[in-house]
């Protein structure tokens, strides 16, 4: 079953008085439980798209599909809610809040989803603890490792436990040692079932996915079928 479902995505950016095309008519099928690697080079739009699927934008045309629903006709509240409940982000800059400790860092979704302090403390510990930092949760981010912040990140991602997991170049930033160990990570939450989308340029990185899209100037030139 589709999970994500595009047809003819365009998305349109104004530098100015100048148009500049990102997405140029992207028709994508991810299903349930996949784990996809999106690759291109710098400026082919695989960010954009990521964004996209994540609802943090929305394409100036075409329609997307995020279980059956679509996204465009979902008012503000609803996106909202989708956001924090059933897509988790990770990003190569990791996003974390300097002046909390990583405890509080992970709590963060819950407290916005609206779930008691108790509850969510012990959910927060129990996923710190799953990505391998149950002795650092009152450290902030500062006092951690570029591999241990990205853990941080990864168990922010999922303490909501989200159907689908999106994550932009998230090995970018550390070095080879730490990636891998971010990978494996991704691979665990893959065999639970969990749905991951990967942007990478990294063969490497990409490699460890069962399907790889590849996308040039807005466009998916391979890959595109589950």
């Amino acid at each position: 079953m589709d999970i994500i479902r595009t047809q003819n995505l365009i998305k349109d950016y104004s530098l100015g008085k100048v148009k500049v095309r990102a997405l140029s008519g992207i028709d994508m099928r991810i299903e349930k439980g996949e784990f996809v690697a999106i690759m291109g080079p710098s400026g082919s739009g695989k960010s954009t798209l990521m964004h996209i699927i994540g609802c943090l934008d929305r394409p100036s045309e075409g329609e997307y599909y995020l279980d059956e629903m679509l996204v465009s006709q979902m008012p503000k509240s609803a996106l909202a809610t989708v956001r924090n409940r059933k897509i988790g982000f990770v990003f190569q800059s990791f996003n974390l809040l300097p002046h909390l400790n990583i405890l509080k860092n992970v709590e963060l979704p819950l407290m916005y989803g609206g779930m008691g302090k108790a509850k969510r403390l012990k959910q927060a510990r129990e996923i710190l603890d799953s990505v391998g930092l149950a002795d650092r949760l009152r450290h902030k981010p500062t006092e951690l490792s570029g591999g241990q912040r990205q853990r941080v990140a990864i168990a922010r991602a999922i303490v909501n436990n989200p159907s689908i997991l999106l994550a932009d170049e998230p090995t970018g930033n550390l070095d080879s040692q730490a990636g891998g160990d971010i990978l494996e990570i991704f691979n665990r939450l893959h065999s639970e079932g969990n749905t991951v989308i990967m942007v990478t340029h990294d063969a490497l990185v990409a490699d460890r996915a069962d399907r790889i899209i590849r996308i040039m100037d807005g466009r998916i030139v391979d890959g595109n079928t589950p």
